[in-house]
């Protein structure tokens, strides 16, 4: 069956290449192949054979540079998907659908199935880990981290995939809150999971301390065979002044493996200013005045409210400044007869059960933090000393030597890895810095060889992977070009790197100690292959399924997004000089267009979900970098955007690091409405580095300097955190040679 099933493919990919080879005209359209993915065909191959068990997988890939479509194949289920997988449902004795994809699916059609495993692409040790699962030997502990619905249901108020300008008008209705809010049932909601066993949740206790609120619950496994669950609290937020999602995430904790009848007790807590919102019209995060319902339970629609706060009065938790520009509409937001259809928040009590705690909240346990803006940074005597022309190397990458590669070739010091700074300037005591791409663990070349002049190159090409699905005949030409060869005398060298989960997959372990050890693998390597910041871990929020990036992201919920991110830069960066670079900063939530699309976002929109889970792991994990991404914000791009990088990443967030630029190439669509970013905005705007760094961007910071575009001053404030960053991560990783 396998071997019919590959001939239709390989010959329907023949036909599909050919209509790709139209499309082929010049640099920018190779945006148009890349990470193109052929949608699955149709066929007739016979399912009758022999046998009691049937397992089937069904596998999605999506990638950089290309968004997903909902058409059968795609998104949605192929006709033969649909009688294939229900023919092995109702033929065979045991059945296993087993969902290989980083990205959402609609199962629409396989309302029959009973069981299903979501597999997400789980790296190096797939093989194994499904073996295990399948015999038994392991279990399934994990949960939804996005809502999986029909096509046709998930929230379509907003843009998505438009040339030039997205509004995201839905607002803060994304993923679960929309569902929730408008009383929509998903397929399967957020935080959703089953294993091997069955849980109960009982026996809560729900106290409050200051601001903190903690919740004890005793959790027991009530199946036969052992497992673990994970817990969810969600909290309903009285509407007020402005309106307010059904519920959101506010705290989850995992349990450890209990065996059947084994119980344990979990601890979760939060502050109850970690639910405030963003009024644009007072410029200020708050907590309106009314009660605050508690609810508990192992996914967004199985919970019970277990406890209430009530604020009297409403409190300003911080004092901002509105600075991420006009996105040129007001949100939308749910009706009355959508609000009707919504769950109550005091639905999940039992009728004649004991009466849930009532908290007070005293207003005085909230102090307003004053943010603040415009403090006057330092400077170096390093970089006071340095002349104009070096303080603008500083800022300009490496002047990478192969224009064409995107994801990786471009460092000088290790093979593959994605870009340096700054070597020129080694002499005045500047270290090389080598940066490596992920994000499911460190991208460098497998095998590279060292050349007469000791330079290290890596064989092959780095963008082959990129095109894997849509190679035609001159890309072919073209790479084979480009590619580095084994020359005559020369010695292959060998550098193998731990592939780890997709983000996606680690979200839905909800486990944030599995994530630091993950991120300890990808530490210990950087320190054997010597790269010293990891582009990683990428964190933008699953807005839409279509997102051709999503498995790269976490979740549709930024604390969740948050959370594993910090854990994930903590066990990175205990490796002794290893940096994580968080990205991409912000709303960077569709590929098409990417260099120029302009995402238009309210600015409590940014706040709240599309840069909170930015701001969850640079205050708990502080990672040495943040990226920048490829498009625009409100008609600036976010490279150029000061109020994104100095006011709230800086300011606001209390962010040391340092900020690069996503890799800018000139690949902007001929027809796109704005115009690419340029290096003197970028400095001005507090951006220390453009990568992978050209002569170009490096004359036109140069030029913007003299023109008085950009001062010597700020250049001398971001050339000081890039020295004494990489002073910094030097050190530490000599110390722990010694």
């Amino acid at each position: 069956w396998l071997d019919a099933y590959d001939a239709v493919k390989a010959k329907k990919k023949e036909g599909w290449k050919e209509e790709l080879k139209k499309n082929s005209k010049g640099l920018s359209s190779i945006l148009l192949m890349m990470g193109a993915v052929m949608p699955e065909p149709d066929y007739d191959l016979s399912l009758d054979y022999p046998g009691d068990t049937a397992v089937y997988v069904l596998s999605r890939i999506s990638g950089e540079g290309n968004d997903r479509r909902p058409v059968p194949g795609d998104v949605k289920l192929s006709r033969t998907e649909i009688r294939d997988i229900n023919y092995l449902q109702d033929h065979y004795d045991r059945f296993l659908l087993v969902l290989n994809t980083g990205g959402t699916v609609d199962l629409t059609g396989l309302e029959g199935i009973r069981d299903i495993l979501l597999f997400s692409q789980l790296g190096a040790m797939s093989g194994l880990v499904l073996a295990d699962l399948l015999l038994g030997r392991s279990y399934p502990s994990g949960k939804l981290s996005a809502t999986w619905a029909a096509c046709e249901d998930y929230c379509g108020i907003g843009d998505f995939g438009e040339e030039n300008d997205t509004a995201y008008r839905e607002g803060i209705y994304v993923g679960y809150r929309y569902f929730d809010s408008v009383g929509k049932a998903p397929m399967f909601p957020f935080g959703f999971g089953l294993s091997y066993t069955s849980f109960a949740i009982g026996e809560e206790e729900i106290s409050m301390e200051g601001k903190e609120i903690r919740i004890r619950a005793r959790v027991t496994n009530t199946g036969s065979f052992r497992g673990k669950e994970v817990v969810q609290a969600y909290v309903s937020v009285p509407e007020g002044k402005l309106d307010q999602p059904m519920q959101a995430l506010a705290a989850f904790a995992k349990t450890r493996e209990l065996a059947p009848g084994e119980s344990c007790h979990v601890i979760l807590t939060f502050g109850l200013d970690e639910l405030a919102s963003y009024d644009t019209e007072t410029a200020s995060y708050i907590l309106e005045e009314g009660t605050y319902a508690v609810r508990l339970g192992n996914s967004s629609r199985n919970t019970r409210v277990i406890g209430k706060v009530f604020l009297p009065e409403t409190v300003t938790v911080r004092r901002a400044r509105n600075v991420l520009g006009d996105c040129g509409f007001e949100d939308w937001k749910p009706g009355p007869e959508a609000r009707a259809r919504s769950a109550d928040p005091e639905e999940g009590t039992e009728a004649g059960g004991p009466a849930v705690p009532v908290l007070a909240a005293d207003p005085a346990a909230f102090e307003t933090e004053e943010v603040l803006y415009g403090r006057v940074h330092e400077t170096d005597p390093f970089a006071e000393g340095l002349t104009d022309e070096e303080l603008c190397r500083i800022g300009i990458g490496s002047f990478g030597k192969n224009p064409f590669s995107i994801v990786g070739s471009q460092s000088l010091k290790v093979a593959g890895a994605a870009g340096d700074f700054t070597a020129d300037l080694v002499d005045k005591g500047f270290p090389v810095m080598v940066t490596a791409d992920g994000p499911a663990g460190l991208r460098i070349a497998r095998r590279y060889v060292i050349d007469k002049k000791g330079r290290i190159q890596a064989l092959g090409n780095d963008m082959k992977a990129l095109f894997a699905d849509s190679m035609t005949k001159p890309l072919e030409i073209l790479f084979s070009l480009m590619e580095r060869k084994v020359r005559r005398g020369e010695e292959v060298y060998a550098q193998d790197c731990t592939m780890i989960p997709i983000a996606t997959a680690l979200a839905q372990t909800f486990n944030v100690r599995a994530a630091r050890k993950l991120g300890s693998i990808v530490g210990t390597e950087m320190e054997a292959f010597g790269v010293d910041y990891w582009l990683a871990p990428a964190m933008n929020i699953h807005r839409n399924i279509l997102c051709g990036r999503n498995f790269e992201y976490y979740s549709e919920d930024p604390l969740l997004s948050g959370k594993m991110a910090a854990a994930l830069t903590k066990g990175v960066q205990a490796c002794p000089g290893c940096g994580v670079t968080i990205k991409h900063y912000a709303a960077n939530n569709q590929e098409h267009n990417r260099y120029g699309n302009n995402s238009l976002v309210s600015e409590r929109t940014m706040r709240e979900i599309y840069l909170k889970g930015f701001g969850i792991c640079v205050r708990e994990a502080s990672p040495e970098a943040v990226m920048t991404s490829y498009n625009l914000l409100n008609g600036t791009h976010t490279s150029e955007h000061r109020g994104l990088v100095e006011d709230v990443l800086r300011a606001e967030y209390g962010f040391t690091g340092i900020v690069m630029t996503d890799w800018i190439i000139d690949m902007m669509h001929k027809d796109c409405r704005y115009p690419g970013p340029l290096s003197y905005k970028i400095a001005a705007a507090g951006g220390d580095v453009v990568m992978p760094g050209s002569k170009g961007q490096y004359e036109d910071l140069l030029r913007g300097l003299k023109e008085g575009k950009v001062t010597r001053k700020q250049l001398e404030i971001n050339a000081t955190r890039m020295y004494r960053a990489a002073i910094r991560l030097t050190k530490a990783r000599e110390n722990r040679q010694e």
